[in-house]
């Protein structure tokens, strides 16, 4: 069953403003919104502060040393 809700000129403005393709309903849009709002789950935070440790200590490649690695 579907159903029809009342939102404001901005909020449809702002809707608007997050559609990916021209065609994208605003149901694709808030479906995408709340799948982005999604709290990460402890392995995912565990694994984001080691990357931040990691560049921290200096311990990454840039962007030229890596396509020097591979020859580009």
């Amino acid at each position: 069953m579907s159903t029809t809700i009342q939102v404001s000129e901005k909020l449809q403005q702002e809707l608007s403003k997050h559609k990916l393709y021209s065609k994208e309903t605003y149901e694709e849009v808030i479906w995408d919104l709340m799948e982005d709002s999604h709290e990460l789950d402890e392995e995912t935070k565990k694994e984001l502060a080691q990357a931040r440790l990691e560049i921290k200590e200096g311990k990454y490649h840039t962007m030229e040393e890596v396509k020097k690695e591979l020859g580009f």
